[in-house]
């Protein structure tokens, strides 16, 4: 308990209270059950490809192509269930066809890292630009709209469940999976045990190029999730919609206490961080800020909770250091 207290989470918990309270003097409307909900469900999407995004920020790695990927799916995905008949096997269809066409594309970046060597920042900005000019021949840039779903997708996107959105709900159960794979399975331990030191890892025999795949496969396999509630939540798809998301997926994962550069990270760390990305921009849409100043702001606050984690992540190094000296 003590441990947890002096964790990067509980800091994380005491600055999205102190903003809460903030935003709660700024509009009476930010703390309603509504509201709070509504920045849940518009960030679920963010969430899970940030828990994914995780797993590959402690190995070292980082995949740019996670927007891209998550709207070739709902593209895929859509026009696939345009042309089944309005049944349950459309809806079925659809959690079938595009976690697999997830996973597909993102063993194809983890083979490309893992296999060739190429650094993973080249393979999946490539990936990223060869997906989006797909998707725009595809769709010629026009929008996918409800009005030729499915009847029983309209009907599972406006499920609730004791008043809380499916969409929600399947962020909770990835965050849920993500941080049992994390802490109770075999690959699991090998991902942290690479994140915690790579050398010491593959010298004891773990596989790195088998942790690297499956890091890249889990991220496709959650950005095919997120395509299933990313349309749910829009009703829509846009082929543009997602252009830059990736930013803000590694945005929320260093906001939790990820390092970019590898070895830290947990999945508790990156749900809190995309609750506080999330509750930033809720604030300042409530406070009526400017569009383009809501951008400028934000980027602040990441810049400086980025480079307050830093210099305690390095405080907190030297002081080890010089315990080890003078022991």
């Amino acid at each position: 308990m003590k441990t947890f207290l002096k964790s990067k989470e509980m800091s994380i918990v005491g600055v999205v209270l102190l903003l809460c309270i903030t935003l709660a003097f700024v509009s009476p409307v930010f703390l309603t059950a509504d509201n709070l909900l509504d920045v849940l469900k518009a960030n679920s999407v963010i969430g899970i490809l940030a828990v994914g995004m995780t797993l590959i920020i402690i190995t070292g790695g980082i995949d740019v192509s996670v927007a891209a990927v998550t709207s070739a799916v709902c593209v895929i995905t859509v026009k696939l269930m345009m042309i089944m008949p309005d049944h349950f096997i459309s809806l079925l269809l659809a959690f079938l066809v595009a976690p697999l066409l997830g996973i597909l594309l993102g063993a194809l970046n983890g083979v490309l890292v893992s296999k060739i060597k190429i650094p993973a920042i080249v393979v999946t900005l490539g990936m990223m630009s060869i997906i989006n000019g797909l998707v725009l021949y595809i769709t010629n840039g026009v929008y996918l709209n409800s009005s030729n779903f499915p009847q029983i997708f309209i009907n599972f996107a406006n499920i609730k469940i004791f008043g809380v959105s499916i969409i929600i709900l399947i962020f909770a159960a990835v965050a849920f999976l993500t941080w049992y794979i994390l802490k109770y399975t075999l690959i699991g331990r090998e991902v942290l045990a690479i994140g915690g030191n790579k050398e010491s890892a593959v010298r004891v025999g773990i596989n790195f190029d088998k942790v690297q795949i499956f890091v890249f496969s889990y991220m496709g396999f959650l950005a095919g999730i997120a395509a299933i509630a990313q349309t749910a939540y829009t009703k829509s798809v846009d082929p543009n919609g997602m252009l830059g998301l990736e930013l803000m997926v590694i945005a929320a994962v260093v906001l939790g206490g990820a390092n970019i550069m590898g070895g830290r990270g947990t999945i508790l760390g990156t749900v809190l961080g995309v609750l506080l990305l999330g509750i930033i921009q809720n604030g300042l849409i409530l406070a009526q800020i400017d569009p383009f100043w809501q951008k400028v702001f934000t980027g602040i606050i990441i810049l400086l909770a980025v480079s307050f984690d830093q210099l305690q992540y390095k405080r907190s190094q030297n002081k080890l250091a010089k315990i080890e000296v003078e022991a």
